[in-house]
């Protein structure tokens, strides 16, 4: 039988996932081992963050301002990461002119980033103590938001933003703390081979991604962040501290590892969330120790512990401050150097563009993350112009579904199949499991019209959401079989407090891009498992079958089509058009936003037109910030699609109408 609905069912299921994929983890037993391994991290570390540039441009610094503190001075300046990005940034910079050590500061999910009193503090402390800082504004947060103030939050959707051109944050971030570096070694007062990173929380984590992979950084201290990936699934994360697919090929002490046999200490507080509690910290620390151990160096790694909350208080800057001044400076045992006064200043003060006076040209980390997505499209998916050339290129985009920008399907094992007939005997619910650990649940409606035709109804939603739309009634007044479902964590099956901000399943969508499973490819999974189902239990109904689905769930719809050539027919209503988009998703779903779909596929109109020569409907759509297309919109934003149809000798399987059109929705199907 299958097991009864969980709003904890997904959850189990991922960890069980993660324990499987790990399951055979040995740690290296030589130094040649090691280096091997590590050389394998870096390859999957590059292809999990996207691409870096392969030329550096120029950072063009600009010092905007300069103030006057107590034993030192702070300039406001700026610099470029890439072309026309810009970071900005403070350099807390003590008197004399000689050359020394520096470290970069890089702050967590503080509202203020680099102008926060908690980030000002450690820097302070440490230009005090004769070192040079850096401190940074990460990409979309503090001074480099999507608006001129400061407080914004540069997760969910926002950060979603990068998946599709095959981006992630995480990634971003370490190329731009590489660039901080190029800054640092560019100045003259800086020990350009004596360099350290630190950072709490987000900050954390960027310290030891940065430091894992740039080896420029000979000290790192990140603080309140470190812990184990498997302890990241069951928590809410932010989209900056997550690396996808991680799951797959490694866990977290195997990047503290590559700092080796570089300076670390970890630095964890005893009341902090799990995914960074002392005792997930110390089991990657554990691990990470025997490498140090192999290098021969096992006294240039420290784990900290704290009587604390999660923070970066005095107790934890002075430890970081013995710790650098050893392996920066040579002096000193790295015991705890007490902290000298400090005076934080105004946050207006600190920033590069005070009020509203960042120039509007500023680009921002959604309009980035268009711009990649259109370059790669320009660039990888003009529409062919003759027959064979489609066929090569459908081919290669369906391989590349399948082997990876939805994640790998697994088996198609003997499933579980529990159902329940209605005591009026017009419906039936089917209960399934498509894969080990997950139950899936749909309802079977009865029609009347013959020859029978079947219609599955998706709505990310739930079932309840699918038997409201004015669609389903009038397939049921045209005497349709109606079939609705709850895919695995929708609907009965919703994870609870699954909802961040604008993305309503934020974490479970999360945790799928961890296990290297994007949700859009488990739904898609189920939704071939469904039929499978059908087709064991009313074979004749597959003859003729249609997928309706709205909002988010018609991309659902469109890779489902592309894969299973048993959908016949397919009408998508009020779905999102395109995957590239200047501004945050709005009214969409994480678990749509497949990493580097837009580069091994394409967008929206390419799935689409995978689907051609059958009927295809589009009823509506959306940009990614949810403002609905009239009908000329759409037809131009699906023109890709429209010409493969042509292509086909198909023209008039592909229909545009408005998405409250029920009647012609139907109509449009035959």
């Amino acid at each position: 039988m299958a097991k009864p609905a969980s709003a904890e069912q997904f959850l189990s299921f991922v960890k069980s996932y993660a324990d499987r994929l790990r399951a055979d983890d040995r740690l290296p037993q030589t130094l040649d081992l090691w280096s091997a391994q590590k050389h394998d991290l870096r390859e999957h570390l590059e292809r999990s963050w996207g691409p870096f540039p392969q030329e550096r441009c120029e950072l063009e610094p600009r010092v905007l301002g300069e103030l006057e503190g107590d034993g030192y001075r702070v300039e406001r300046l700026v610099f470029q990461t890439r072309p026309g990005i810009w970071m900005t940034a403070n350099a807390y910079v003590p008197p004399g002119s000689e050359r020394r050590p520096a470290v970069l500061c890089v702050h967590g999910h503080w509202k203020g980033a680099k102008q926060d009193p908690t980030v000002q503090a450690r820097c302070i402390g440490l230009a005090k103590l004769g070192f040079f800082v850096l401190v940074v504004d990460a990409f979309g947060a503090g001074e480099r938001g999507l608006d001129k103030q400061l407080g914004e939050y540069h997760g969910e959707m926002v950060a979603a933003t990068l998946w599709p051109a095959g981006l992630a944050l995480c990634g971003l971030q370490v190329y731009e703390n590489m660039r901080a570096v190029d800054y640092l070694q560019s100045r003259p007062e800086v020990d350009a081979d004596h360099i350290g990173i630190t950072g709490a929380s987000g900050g954390g984590n960027q310290t030891m991604y940065a430091a894992a992979y740039d080896e420029r950084f000979a000290c790192a201290v990140p603080v309140c962040s470190v812990g184990t990936y498997r302890s990241y699934l069951g928590a809410a994360c932010c989209m900056c501290e997550l690396v996808p697919g991680a799951l797959s090929y490694t866990e977290e002490w195997a990047l503290l590892a590559m700092i080796a046999p570089r300076a670390l200490m970890l630095i964890n507080a005893t009341q902090d969330s799990f995914q960074f509690s002392v005792e997930q910290a110390a089991r990657s620390y554990a691990t990470a120790r025997t490498v140090y151990e192999l290098n021969g160096h096992p006294n240039r790694i420290r784990h900290t512990v704290f009587e604390s909350k999660h923070d970066y208080n005095r107790d934890m800057r002075e430890a970081m401050y013995g710790w650098m001044t050893l392996h920066l400076k040579g002096e000193g045992r790295g015991n705890p150097i007490a902290e000298p006064p400090i005076e934080t200043r105004d946050r207006e003060e600190l920033r590069c563009y005070p009020g509203e006076s960042r120039p509007d040209t500023f680009i921002t980390l959604p309009q980035f993350a268009a711009a990649e997505g259109r370059k790669l499209l320009s660039t990888t998916h003009t529409a062919p112009d003759h027959l064979e050339w489609w066929q090569t290129d459908s081919e290669q985009m369906l391989n590349s579904l399948l082997s990876g920008a939805i994640g790998p399907f697994p088996s198609r094992n003997r499933m579980l199949l529990e159902i329940q007939t209605s005591d009026d005997g017009l419906s039936r619910l089917v209960t399934f499991d498509p894969e080990r650990g997950i139950t899936v649940t749909a309802r079977h409606e009865f029609g009347k019209r013959r020859p029978r035709r079947l219609a599955v109804l998706v709505d990310l939603e739930g079932m309840p959401r699918t038997a409201d739309w004015e669609v389903t009634r009038e397939l049921r007044n045209q005497g349709f079989d109606l079939i609705s479902v709850d895919l695995r964590a929708t609907g009965r099956y919703s994870q609870k407090n699954d909802q961040i901000r604008r993305a309503p399943d934020h974490n479970t969508a999360e945790w799928s891009i961890w296990i290297g499973r994007p949700l859009l490819g488990q739904w898609v999974w189920d939704l071939s498992r469904l039929l499978d189902v059908v087709g064991s239990i009313s074979p004749g109904l597959l003859r003729d079958t249609s997928l309706i689905a709205r909002g988010p769930a018609g991309v659902v719809a469109l890779v489902a089509s592309a894969l299973d050539g048993r959908i016949g027919r397919v009408a998508i209503i009020d779905s999102l058009a395109t995957y590239v988009s200047d501004e945050p998703f709005e009214r969409q779903r994480l678990g749509i936003m497949a990493p580097g779909i837009l580069s091994q596929v394409g967008d929206v109109p390419q799935l689409a037109a995978l689907c051609a020569p059958r009927p295809l409907v589009v009823a509506g759509g959306v940009t990614g910030a949810g403002a609905p297309l009239e009908i000329g919109e759409l037809q131009q934003q699906y023109d890709y699609t429209r010409q493969i149809y042509g292509l086909l000798d198909a023209p008039r399987a592909l229909r545009f109408t408005d998405s409250d059109e029920a009647a012609a929705i139907v109509k449009l199907l035959e």
